[in-house]
């Protein structure tokens, strides 16, 4: 199972050159940039934990690399994701995400369905990875 939020999910995982190009992209732009990173990948968990303050000041691609690098260091099992947010007038959401880093298993999600009044049906998503406590998660 392969987790697939944000943009490029569907390619290989960037190399670190393409990531960098990605990040050049967001500067040239005026985005800011951000390193985020969770062990709770479930598609409704749009909060992840922030690796460092926001780069809004960011003027050199190699500076985000580098917090994208020290995370992984970090947190080498947790999923890490780059954000590059616009701050203009009319837009003020982020116009970029992709993820970075990867567990090195990925455990994947379960369909769960309930049946309700009137024939009804509902379905939740349950990510196997949320049945070890967090920091647990992937080992």
């Amino acid at each position: 199972m392969r987790l697939t939020q944000g943009q490029f999910s569907f390619l290989p995982d960037l190399s670190d050159d393409q990531i960098k190009a990605q990040i050049e992209y967001a500067v040239e732009n005026g985005w800011a940039v951000n390193v985020e990173f969770t062990d709770d990948p479930h598609p409704r968990n749009t909060y992840w934990e922030m690796w460092d303050l926001p780069m809004f000041d960011l003027r050199d691609p190699a500076g985000a690399l580098l917090e994208v690098n020290n995370c992984r260091k970090a947190y080498p099992n947790h999923y890490i994701r780059v954000t590059a947010f616009d701050n203009g007038r009319g837009w003020e959401t982020p116009r970029m995400s992709f993820i970075v880093n990867r567990p090195k298993e990925e455990p994947g999600f379960r369909l769960n369905r309930q049946e309700v009044d009137g024939r009804a049906i509902r379905y939740t998503i349950h990510s196997y990875a949320t049945d070890k406590p967090s920091g647990d998660r992937y080992e």
